[in-house]
């Protein structure tokens, strides 16, 4: 999958133009902005588990956090099925800003953090994305990070911080999902063992 300045609408593909003050817009047009977020959706191997939840944004420090919480707004936790829920109803539900994925049973995630700006992903990250088999790829609710989802492995979570941010986890940990496919990525998932393997 290439960085190209391309409109990150699946179905369009027509070339971006710079915005205001160097700015590199997502979508063409306000029309394909409007259509790809009514169409954001998750893949179905995630939506048919029971393991969503809502988030909450919250600021500590000054660092921006998303912290998960259920559908009616009470705590959640990566490690308690009891506070997780199916998409439909974390979807339709009004408590906090946005949903998440409780990462488990073989569905594992690698988060690329700050690797993407004004739309142009960072030439580290292109790296990893180039060596990824065909899984779902989505940017994250920053707009500045990915988050490539697939099949893993359960195993403890690690990160690379060392001047990039890559963190990968398979287990015990909430991932917000926002359906926005980055540059025509499957909406399916695929084994990402092997490339995790070489992070």
């Amino acid at each position: 999958m290439s960085d190209a300045l391309i409109c990150h609408r699946p179905a369009c593909d027509a070339p971006l133009r710079l915005g205001g003050r160097g700015r590199i817009p997502q979508y063409c047009s306000t029309r394909c902005r409007v259509a790809a977020h009514r169409a954001a959706r998750p893949p179905r191997e995630l939506i048919e588990l029971p393991r969503w939840a809502r988030y909450a944004n919250t600021s500590r420090r000054g660092r921006m956090s998303r912290r998960p919480i259920t559908a009616t707004g009470a705590a959640a936790s990566s490690t308690n099925p009891a506070t997780w829920a199916t998409y439909a109803a974390v979807r339709d539900a009004k408590a906090g800003h946005g949903v998440g994925f409780m990462l488990g049973e073989g569905i594992g995630c690698i988060d690329l953090d700050k690797c993407l700006t004004n739309g142009r992903l960072e030439s580290w990250a292109q790296a990893i994305v180039d060596r990824c088999p065909a899984t779902y790829i989505e940017v994250s609710p920053s707009g500045t990070g990915l988050h490539i989802f697939g099949y893993l492995t359960p195993a403890p979570g690690r990160g690379q911080r060392a001047g990039v941010r890559i963190e990968v986890y398979s287990r015990d940990r909430f991932m917000t999902v926002t359906g926005r496919r980055w540059n025509g990525a499957p909406s399916t998932l695929a084994d990402i063992t092997e490339l995790t393997a070489t992070l």
